[in-house]
């Protein structure tokens, strides 16, 4: 236990971030622990798939990589390593480390957490619980140089180290809840620092650094990054990642409930934000665990239509497509087209001269939408719209994945932690527990006085992240002064929403307010079918709505826009 600050960083926001960043990291600056996330709801079904071509693998092969020069660079400046990049097989990930350390001699004592793999229900391919940061501690406790694990929630490798470092029990409701707020700032690797950023165009982000949290024993942090490398920290980009992929104001997970509601966000002066103000609650009884399978089998053409008549052409295609199927006696489960009108009037190139049609069928038959579908868009080749081409000839089809998350209590998942010496020491599920609910709606400050309106992009004044969680989407905004708030509060309505974005009108859509951060979040139900795996849409995690939501035209007040022309007004 100290009471020395934790410098925790991160190198690794997802499968397949940045190789560099370890060695980054670890040479950049000081640090004593070094975490990287390589998990994501997508990221558990390669490696399922990747487990059924060899049962030894269903691990993140990037890390052991990573390890060849960071093992030793590591040991040198006394940094911890956790990653959860065991995935599926953190046990088979540390053996292979503990080669990895013999090859290239360095002494190092590896120990991983495992537990989260649950029975797999008929029909899915990977059941895995979302674990706490309980174990991290235990290994980190017994001296473990680095820690691998399966799936835990993303927070967990800081919430871990921080225990560990702190001496925080499971009942340090607050200071947990910091760590997890830390936790999530730094998990999503340089979004933090520039990152994905609405206001891109104030900083430069050409090779943004990855961030790193000063922690203290209070679970107060301050988030930056090593001196001299590329990007921005500061409320702005913070606050950014802050919304990204919650929900309510209760951050529900398996240490504590985070209250975001409480979080106050403060520029300590260049690339440093202090987080402060964090307030806890006991966890849920449950614990979420996320479940995989196949879906089916999709196939894509893209067809090009140039120039005059777009939609006539765009018809016929359609028709002959259909009577394509038809002749071939098939039809797949779903059949879906979108055009997308990037063309423009007597265009000065042949590609902004042309849009886009979009065709996607799924099946539960591989043939049904390999052959039969590249048959039939293949045969109109010579007859059919004028300028008939593909963007890339149709292929035989491919397996796609649905993700679907339910709750267990929260014993019955098991938290093991396997220690360097081999010992196995098991982490009990949280004896103080409490649902989660709803937060009562906070007070809207004042509107602002009615005034004279300008159409223009919310973006002017707003800045917006959005991502996914299983089926949901959700959308983060945020302004960067009270009038700006004053305003969106009581602008930016469900109703406001669905109008700026057709496509949520049908759906559910929640609103969540964030004073404290001058923000609000929408949660979208249901606009991404059945997940990233499954493809379902044009932007299959919501990556980009919040952007197309800063896009859209709506009145705002001339004395906003005047106040909000540069993007460092935002931040």
């Amino acid at each position: 236990m100290s009471a020395a600050p934790l410098r925790i960083g991160n190198a690794s926001g997802f499968y397949g971030d940045r190789f560099d960043a370890v060695r980054e990291m670890l040479t950049g600056g000081p640090l004593d622990v070094l975490t990287g996330d390589y998990l994501a709801e997508l990221t558990m079904l390669i490696l399922g798939r990747s487990r059924l071509r060899d049962p030894n693998r269903g691990y993140a092969t990037t890390f052991l990589r990573q390890l060849e020069e960071g093992l030793g660079l590591a040991h040198e400046r006394g940094v911890r390593i956790v990653a959860n990049a065991g995935g599926l097989n953190p046990a088979g990930l540390a053996d292979a480390v503990r080669q990895l350390a013999e090859k290239v001699g360095v002494p190092v004592r590896v120990a991983h957490v495992e537990g989260d793999s649950l029975p797999v229900p008929d029909g899915f391919l990977t059941a895995n619980a979302y674990l706490g940061g309980a174990g991290i501690a235990a290994c980190l406790r017994a001296g473990a140089d680095v820690v691998v694990t399966g799936r835990v929630t993303d927070a967990a490798l800081v919430t871990g180290p921080a225990a560990a470092h702190f001496g925080w029990g499971p009942d340090d409701h607050d200071a947990l809840a910091g760590a997890v707020v830390a936790g999530h700032v730094l998990e999503c690797g340089t979004q933090a620092s520039g990152g994905n950023y609405s206001f891109f165009r104030g900083h430069d982000i050409r090779r943004p650094g990855f961030p790193l949290a000063e922690l203290h024993a209070d679970g107060s942090s301050v988030i930056t990054k090593h001196d001299g490398t590329g990007g921005v920290v500061d409320v702005g980009t913070v606050t950014a990642q802050l919304l990204y992929e919650t929900g309510g104001a209760r951050y529900a997970g398996p240490d504590v409930t985070a209250r975001l509601d409480t979080v106050r966000l403060t520029q300590d002066g260049p690339d440093r934000v202090t987080i402060s103000g964090v307030r806890g609650e006991a966890p849920p009884p449950t614990v979420k665990v996320g479940l995989n399978r196949l879906g089916g089998w999709r196939n894509e053409v893209v067809f090009v239509l140039t120039g005059l008549d777009i939609e006539a052409k765009t018809q016929l295609v359609q028709e002959q497509f259909a009577d394509a199927l038809a002749r071939a006696r098939t039809e797949p489960d779903e059949v879906r087209w979108e055009l997308a009108r990037t063309d423009r009037a007597d265009a000065d190139t042949e590609e902004t001269a042309s849009a886009l049609l979009r065709l996607v069928v799924r099946d539960q038959d591989p043939e049904t939408v390999g052959r039969a579908v590249s048959g039939a868009a293949i045969e109109l080749a010579l007859g059919s719209y004028p300028g008939f081409h593909v963007t890339a000839p149709p292929g035989k089809g491919a397996p796609y994945g649905v993700f679907e998350a339910r709750y267990v209590p929260a014993e019955e998942a098991g938290h093991t932690a396997v220690l360097p010496d081999g010992r196995r020491e098991d982490m009990a599920a949280p004896e103080k527990v409490r649902e989660v609910e709803r937060v009562d709606e906070p007070a809207l400050p004042e509107p602002l006085p009615a005034g004279i309106t300008q159409l223009a992009p919310l973006g002017r004044v707003a800045g917006a992240r959005s991502g996914d969680k299983g089926g949901d989407a959700n959308v983060g905004v945020w302004v960067g002064t009270d009038d700006a708030w004053r305003w969106l509060a009581h602008e930016l309505t469900v109703e406001r929403f669905q109008e700026l974005l057709p496509e949520t009108a049908e759906l559910t859509v929640v609103r969540h307010v964030l004073p404290n951060l001058r923000a609000l979040n929408f949660v979208v139900h249901g606009l991404l079918g059945e997940g990233v795996a499954a493809q379902a849409r044009f932007d299959p995690q919501a990556k980009a709505v919040g952007e197309w939501l800063r896009s859209r035209h709506l009145p705002v007040p001339v004395t906003l826009l005047e106040t909000t022309d540069a993007p460092e007004a935002h931040a």
